[in-house]
C-alpha cells in the first residue's frame, strides 16, 4: 500500500514529503478524473486505508466523490464496498477509535503508559461523526441510495451498507427515521435483512432495526406488520431461547422496542397467539446451578417482555385480556414454577416475582391460582407464606423484599376474597398453632426490631384493608398476647402503643399509614380508636410540638389521623364528638397550624415519587416512606378534612339536620321504589297475558284465513263437478224420453204432486240455508277478534261441517232439477201421444220406471230428514261458540280496566315523588344560602331518573296494549 501511495504522489528521493491532506487531495482528484474503473477502485481503496488515521481530511474532501461512486459505479461491487467502508469509518464512533489520550510518564526510571482522561479527545470523535452525519443526510436522496444498495445480495455491498445506516441512525436517529418513513418500501427493505442466510448480516440487521424503532410508534407498527414478531420468535427458537447467545438478546431488545408503550402492537402480538410461544422460554430444569451471564441477561429481558404486556400503565381492558391469555396457555404456571425453584439467581428470582405480581394484579382468576400455589417443602406451604417469610427477614436482599411486598400488594389489589383470607388468619377462630400463617408473619414483622420489616408489614396489612369495610371491622377483633401474666390487647391498641414509645421514623410512618387506612370510612374503628383515652392527647402533643425536619412527616400523618377521627366521627362518644375535637384543635394547636402540618405530607419529596407507579422502587431502605395506594388516600382526604376543620358548630348542626332530612326522604323514596317495583311486576304479568292472548288471536286469524282459502278451493271443485253432472243428466234425459210416452194420466198427476212437494221442500231448505250462511258470516267476524284457540278450533269445525252440508244440499238440488226436467219431458210427451195405444211391454217398462222414481224419492226424503237433524246440531254448536266469544270479550275488558287502574296509581305516585323532589330542592337551596357545597345525592337522582324512565316506558306499553 505504501508503494501505491508513493506511486500516486510521485516518489522523490529527496525533498519534503507530502502531508496527509495533500495525499488525500490527490486521491480525490484521481477518483474524480480517472476513466478506468481499476484506477478509481485503487484510489477508493487508498482512501479507505487512510480514513481512520485522517478521518477529518477524508470526510471533508472525499465524501462527495464517494457518493458519486455509489451512484455511478453500481455494476462493480468491490468499489461500492470500499466506498461504503470509507463512509462508515468517517461517520461511525466505534469504541476502538474513541480511546483516551495515552501519555508516557517515567516511573522509577522506566517508561509506563498511563491512561489520562482527555475530555477534548473524547468529545472530538463524537463531534466529527455528528458533523459528517449531518452533511451526509442533508440530501435525503443519499439515504434512498443506501436503501437501494441494501437490495444488492453481494456480501461486500450489503454488509457495509447495513453498518453505515446503523451508524447514521445512532448519530441522527430522529432525522433518519423521518426520511426512512416516507421512503417507498424503506422499512420493507430493512426487514428483508432478517431473512438473509448469512448470520453476520442478519445480526447486524437486528442492530439496525433496534436503532430504527427507538421511540417511533409509526415505524414500530410498520415493522410489526411486516411479520417481525414471527421472524424474531423463530430466530430466538433457532438460537436456543434463554440458552442462546447475544443474538437472542438483540431479538429481545428489538421486541421490547416494538411492544413498549405501543398498544396497537401489543394487541397484534396477543391476537397473533405469540404470547403462547413465550411459554417454552421459562422451562427451567431442576439443575439450576451454573447459569451463564448471557442466560441471566436473556431471561431478564424475557421477563421484561412479559411485564410489558401486563403493565399497570396499559389500558385495563388490554391488560386483563393478556392476563387471561397467560393463564390459559400456562405461562403463569411456568413463572410460578421458577418462583418456587431452588438455585435460581437472585436477580432472576426478583424479576420473576415482579413479573408474577403484574400478571396477577387485578385478575381474579390469576389471583385465585396464585393463592393455590404451594412451595415444594415438607410439609407444603403456600407460596404467599414463603414469600412473606422473605419479606420480614432482614437478612434478605433489599430489592427482593421490595419485590415480595409488590407481589403481595398485587395479590390483594381488587381482591376482596384474598383480603378476607389474609385477615381470617389473624382471627381467634382460625389460628392454627401448628403452622405459620400469613397473618402471623405480618404481625411478627409489624412488631419486630427491624424498621424496614415494620414498614413492609404495615403496608401489606393496610392493603388487606383497602376499600373493604368488612375486613376493617373484622380486624378490630384481633387480640395480641404481649407478655405472660398480662391481659391481651387489641391490634389497634398495640399499634398506638408502639407509636407512643418513640420508635424510628420509618416504623412510625408505616404504623400511621396503617391506622389511617384502617379507620378511614369506618366509624366503628374510629370509635375504638377514640375509646383509648391516651390516643387523642398523644396526637395533639405530636402535632403541636416544633420538631426537626425529619419529624415533620410524622406530624403531618398525625394530623391526618386526627382529621380522619373528626371527619368519620359518628358522635357516639360524648367526650370526643366532632365539635369537641375541633375545639381541642383550636385551643391546643390552632386551625391554621393544623392545616399547615397536614400539608407537610404532600410537600415531601418522596410523596411524588411514590405516587407515580404502584411498584415500590426505592434506591435505599431509608427512603421507603410512602405507599402508592396511601398517596391516593391522602389526595382524597386532605381537602375534606381541611374543610371540616374550618366549619362552625352551627354549620355542622345544620348539615347534620340536612343529612337526617335527606335520609328520611331517602327512606320514603325507597318505600315508593318498592311499591313501584311491585306494580311493575304486576304490570309486567298483565303485559305477558295480553301478549299471549294477542299471539293466540294471530294464530287463530291465520288458521281462519287458511280455512277460507280451502273452502274457496272446494267451491271451485264443486262448480266443476256440477257442470260435469249437468252434461251427464242431459244425455240421460234424451235416452229416456222415448219411454215416457206410455205413462198413464193418473200416474202423471201423482208425479206432479210429488214433484211440487219436493219443490216446496227445496224452497224451504234454500231459505234455511241462506239464514245459516248469515250466521256463519257473523261467526267468522267474531272468530277474527276472539282470543282463545279453543273458540277458533270450534268455529273451524263448524265451518267445515257447514261446507259439507252445503255440498250435500247442492247435490240434492242437482237431482231435484234433473227430476223436474224429466217430469216436464214426460208431460210433453204424454200430451203429444195421448191417442196412441200403449203396448203391454210399454206398460211393464212404465211400471219399472215408476218404481225406480219412487225409490229415488224415498231416498231424497230420508236424506232431507238427516240434513234437518244436522242443521239442529250445527245451531247448538254455533250458540256455544257465540257464548265462548262473549266470555273472551268480557275477560279482555277486565284486563283493560286493570291496566287503566295501574296507570292511575302510577300517576299518583309520580305526583308524590314530584312533591319529594320539591322538598329536596328547597333543602339544597337552604344549604347554598348557608354558603356550603350542596351534598349531591347521585344515587337519588339516578333512581329518580330510572323511575321517570320506567314510568314513561310503562305508559308506552299501556298505550300499545290499548291499541
Amino acid at each position: 500500500m505504501s508503494s501505491f501511495i508513493k506511486g500516486v504522489i510521485g516518489w522523490q528521493a529527496a525533498g519534503p514529503q507530502p502531508t496527509g491532506a495533500e495525499t488525500i487531495q490527490r486521491l480525490c482528484d484521481r477518483v474524480a478524473s480517472s476513466t478506468l474503473l481499476e484506477d478509481r477502485r485503487d484510489a477508493v481503496r487508498a482512501l479507505k486505508s487512510l480514513s481512520k488515521k485522517y478521518r477529518m481530511e477524508v470526510g471533508t474532501q472525499a465524501m462527495e466523490h464517494l457518493v458519486n461512486i455509489l451512484q455511478t459505479d453500481r455494476s462493480d461491487s468491490e468499489i461500492l464496498g470500499y466506498a461504503l467502508d470509507t463512509l462508515y469509518n468517517i461517520i461511525s464512533n466505534d469504541e476502538e477509535e474513541e480511546q483516551d489520550a495515552v501519555i508516557s510518564l517515567p516511573v522509577s526510571g522506566k517508561s509506563k503508559n498511563v491512561s489520562m482522561p482527555d475530555e477534548n479527545a473524547q468529545k472530538q470523535p463524537d463531534d466529527v461523526g455528528a458533523q459528517f452525519t449531518e452533511k451526509f443526510i442533508q440530501d435525503p436522496e443519499h439515504i434512498t441510495l443506501l436503501l437501494t444498495l441494501l437490495e444488492e445480495f453481494d456480501f461486500h455491498v450489503r454488509w457495509p451498507g447495513v453498518k453505515l445506516l446503523t451508524a447514521l441512525l445512532k448519530s441522527q436517529g430522529v432525522t433518519l427515521q423521518g426520511i426512512i418513513l416516507v421512503s417507498p418500501m424503506g422499512v420493507s427493505r430493512l426487514m428483508d435483512l432478517l431473512a438473509d442466510s448469512r448470520e453476520v448480516i442478519r445480526n447486524d440487521g437486528l442492530l439496525l432495526l433496534q436503532q430504527l424503532t427507538k421511540g417511533n410508534a409509526a415505524i414500530q407498527k410498520i415493522v410489526a406488520f411486516e411479520n417481525a414478531f414471527e421472524r424474531l420468535l423463530d430466530i430466538i427458537t433457532e438460537e436456543g431461547s434463554s440458552d442462546g447467545g447475544i443474538v437472542v438478546e438483540d431479538c429481545l431488545l428489538l421486541l421490547l422496542n416494538l411492544l413498549k408503550n405501543n398498544s396497537s402492537n401489543q394487541n397484534f402480538f396477543k391476537e397473533g397467539s405469540y404470547i403462547q410461544r413465550m411459554k417454552p422460554w421459562f422451562e427451567v430444569g431442576d439443575d439450576n446451578s451454573g447459569w451463564s451471564a448471557q442466560k441471566v441477561t436473556n431471561l431478564h429481558l424475557m421477563l421484561q417482555l412479559v411485564r410489558v404486556m401486563v403493565s399497570p400503565v396499559n389500558s385495563p381492558g388490554a391488560t386483563a385480556s393478556c392476563q387471561k391469555c397467560m393463564y390459559q396457555c400456562g405461562l403463569l404456571q411456568q413463572l410460578c414454577t421458577i418462583l418456587m425453584a431452588t438455585g435460581v439467581p437472585a436477580d432472576i428470582l426478583t424479576e420473576t416475582i415482579n413479573t408474577v405480581s403484574e400478571v396477577i394484579r387485578g385478575s381474579q382468576i390469576n389471583q385465585d391460582y396464585f393463592a393455590s400455589v404451594n412451595a415444594p417443602s415438607n410439609p407444603p406451604r403456600p407460596a404467599i407464606v414463603v414469600l412473606l417469610m422473605s419479606m420480614v427477614n432482614e437478612r434478605q436482599p433489599f430489592v427482593l423484599r421490595c419485590a415480595v411486598l409488590y407481589c403481595f400488594q398485587c395479590f390483594l389489589y381488587k381482591n376482596q376474597k384474598g383480603q378476607g383470607e389474609i385477615v381470617a388468619t389473624l382471627l381467634p377462630s382460625t389460628i392454627d398453632a401448628n403452622s405459620i400463617s400469613a397473618g402471623q408473619l405480618l404481625c411478627g414483622g409489624l412488631f419486630s426490631a427491624d424498621s424496614l420489616s415494620n414498614w413492609c408489614a404495615a403496608v401489606a396489612l393496610a392493603h388487606a384493608l383497602q376499600d373493604n369495610l368488612t375486613q376493617k371491622e373484622q380486624l378490630l377483633r384481633v387480640q395480641l398476647a404481649t407478655s405472660l401474666g398480662k391481659p391481651p390487647v387489641s391490634l389497634l391498641q398495640q399499634c398506638t402503643n408502639i407509636l407512643s414509645q418513640g420508635s424510628k421514623v420509618q416504623t412510625r410512618v408505616g404504623l400511621l399509614m396503617l391506622l389511617c387506612t384502617w379507620i378511614s370510612n369506618c366509624p366503628i374503628a374510629v370509635t375504638h380508636f377514640l375509646h383509648n383515652q391516651d390516643n387523642v392527647p398523644f396526637l395533639t402533643a405530636q402535632i403541636s410540638e416544633n420538631l426537626g425536619e425529619d419529624e415533620r412527616l410524622v406530624q403531618g400523618l398525625c394530623a391526618l389521623l386526627l382529621g380522619i377521627c373528626i371527619y368519620y366521627n359518628d358522635n357516639s362518644l360524648e367526650n370526643y364528638t366532632k365539635e369537641k375535637l375541633k375545639q381541642l384543635i383550636e385551643k391546643r394547636i390552632g386551625k391554621e397550624n393544623f392545616v399547615e402540618k397536614l400539608g407537610f405530607i404532600t410537600k415531601h419529596e418522596l410523596y411524588s415519587r411514590a405516587a407515580l407507579k404502584p411498584q415500590p422502587v426505592f434506591p435505599s431502605p431509608e427512603q421507603m416512606l410512602f405507599d402508592h395506594e396511601f398517596t391516593k388516600l391522602v389526595k382524597e382526604l386532605e381537602g375534606v378534612i381541611t374543610k371540616t376543620i374550618h366549619k362552625s358548630s352551627e354549620e355542622d348542626q345544620k348539615e347534620e339536620e340536612v343529612k337526617k332530612t335527606l335520609e328520611n326522604h331517602d327512606n320514603i323514596v325507597t318505600q315508593y321504589k318498592d311499591l313501584i317495583r311491585e306494580q311493575d311486576t304486576q304490570i309486567q304479568e298483565l303485559k305477558e297475558k295480553v301478549e299471549s292472548m294477542t299471539t293466540q288471536n294471530e294464530q287463530m286469524t291465520t288458521t281462519v284465513t287458511q280455512q277460507l282459502s280451502q273452502i274457496q278451493q272446494h267451491k271451485d271443485q264443486y262448480n266443476i263437478l256440477k257442470l260435469r253432472l249437468g252434461k251427464e243428466s242431459q244425455s240421460n234425459n234424451q235416452g229416456d224420453a222415448a219411454q215416457v210416452n206410455g205413462l198413464q194420466t193418473e200416474e202423471l198427476s201423482q208425479l206432479r204432486e210429488e214433484l211440487e212437494e219436493l219443490h216446496k221442500q227445496h224452497t224451504l231448505l234454500q231459505t234455511q240455508l241462506t239464514d245459516k250462511d248469515a250466521q256463519i258470516n257473523t261467526l267468522k267476524s267474531a272468530a277474527q277478534t276472539a282470543e282463545s284457540p279453543a273458540a277458533g278450533s270450534d268455529n273451524t269445525e263448524l265451518v267445515q261441517e257447514l261446507e259439507a252440508l252445503k255440498s250435500q244440499v247442492q247435490s240434492q238440488l242437482a237431482e231435484i232439477s234433473q227430476l223436474k226436467t224429466e217430469r216436464q219431458e214426460m208431460l210433453r210427451k204424454a200430451e203429444a201421444g195421448s191417442s196412441d195405444t200403449v203396448s203391454a211391454s210399454d206398460s211393464s217398462i212404465d211400471a219399472t220406471k215408476m218404481a225406480e222414481l219412487e225409490k229415488r224419492l224415498a231416498v231424497q226424503t230420508s236424506e232431507t230428514e238427516r240434513l234437518k237433524e244436522g242443521r239442529a246440531e250445527l245451531e247448538q254448536q254455533l250458540a256455544s261458540a257465540t257464548s265462548t266469544v262473549a266470555i273472551l270479550q268480557n275477560e279482555k275488558a277486565k284486563l283493560q280496566t286493570e291496566v287503566q287502574e295501574s296507570k292511575k296509581e302510577q300517576d299518583d305516585l309520580l305526583m308524590l315523588l314530584a312533591d319529594q323532589d320539591q322538598k329536596i330542592y328547597s333543602l339544597k337551596q337552604r344549604l347554598k344560602d348557608l354558603g356550603e357545597t350542596t351534598v349531591t345525592l347521585s344515587l337519588q337522582v339516578e333512581d329518580d331518573d330510572d323511575i321517570d324512565t320506567r314510568d314513561q316506558t310503562t305508559d308506552d306499553d299501556e298505550d300499545e296494549d290499548e291499541d
